[in-house]
Parts: C-alpha cells; structure tokens; sequence
C-alpha cells in the first residue's frame, strides 16, 4: 500500500472514530437526565423531616446539592435541544418502592444517598465512554456535570461519617 492509501485509511477510521451520530448522542443524554428526575435526591427537598432536624453541617450541604439537581437538568435537556432532539424528563411520580425513604432517618438514608450518588456516577463514566466520538462541548458538559456529581459524594461520604459517629 502507498504512502497516500495508508494516508487515507488512517484518516478514514480518524474521521469515523470522531462521528458519533446526533441520534445516539441525543440518546445517551437522554439516559442521563432519565437518571438525573429519577434519583432518590429529588426526595430531600425542604418537606423531608429528618433533614429539618439535622445539624447544619449536614443539612446545608444536602439542601446544596438538591439545587443542584434542576441546573444539570437543564443543562442535559438545553444540549439535547441543541442537537436537534427532544429531552425525556416528564417528572415522575413516586414508586412504592420508593414510599419507604419518607421514614428514613439520615443515619440510614444517608448510606442509601451514597450508593445513589455512586450509581449516578457510573452512569456517567458509561455515558463519557459512549460518547467518545461526539461533539467536543457535548463532551464537556457531561465531564463537567461527572465532576460535579463526584465533589459530591465527597460531601455525601462526609455526612455519612459525620452522623454516623454522633450517632454512637
């Protein structure tokens, strides 16, 4: 093969390893903001009881990170937008599974947040993985929203321990 046909072969696989099309694009996104109305966070808004009665080096960080929530959502379905699709975030209702967080108290919901958090996480390591070949600021946006999810559970892991030892 030539100096030009190996050129060409590696500019090809270059060029279709950068093209992801809108289509999934706009679907992985899509499973994020799914992810994002659908965590156990939407539930630790100001009505939840025990969050009234936690120390305020839990309960501020926590409320924090519930206002988080609506801003990457709307970033999530604005990129979505952009790309010529439509963002699937019809809120949901509360699932029976679910009804038993309302009695949580923080030194076990808190574990559960964790566990959530983490998830969310993964979801985005998957979706930064599927998306290796879109758009640069599609990219971006989620690195940016990982990165926020992952300050996080930092915050979350610290609670946890925080009313875990006043627990004891």
């Amino acid at each position: 093969m030539t100096n030009l046909g190996q050129h060409n072969k590696s500019m090809t696989a270059v060029t279709s390893a950068m093209s992801l099309s809108p289509v999934a694009t706009i679907d992985v996104l899509n499973s994020l903001l799914d992810a994002e109305t659908t965590s156990i966070f939407r539930f630790m808004g100001e009505g939840y009881p025990y969050l009234n009665r936690a120390t305020a080096d839990v309960k501020i960080p926590l409320q924090h990170m519930v206002t988080t929530i609506g801003p990457r959502v709307l970033r999530l379905a604005d990129v979505i937008e952009r790309l010529g699709g439509v963002p699937d975030s019809a809120p949901r209702g509360i699932d029976r599974e679910e009804q038993y967080l309302a009695f949580l108290s923080l030194k076990f919901l808190l574990p559960k947040l964790v566990e959530a958090k983490k998830l969310l996480i993964e979801r985005y390591e998957n979706a930064i993985n599927a998306l290796k070949g879109a758009d640069r600021e599609v990219l971006a946006v989620v690195q940016e929203l990982l990165l926020e999810h992952k300050s996080q559970l930092a915050v979350l892991n610290r609670a946890a321990e925080h009313v875990a030892a006043a627990g004891k």
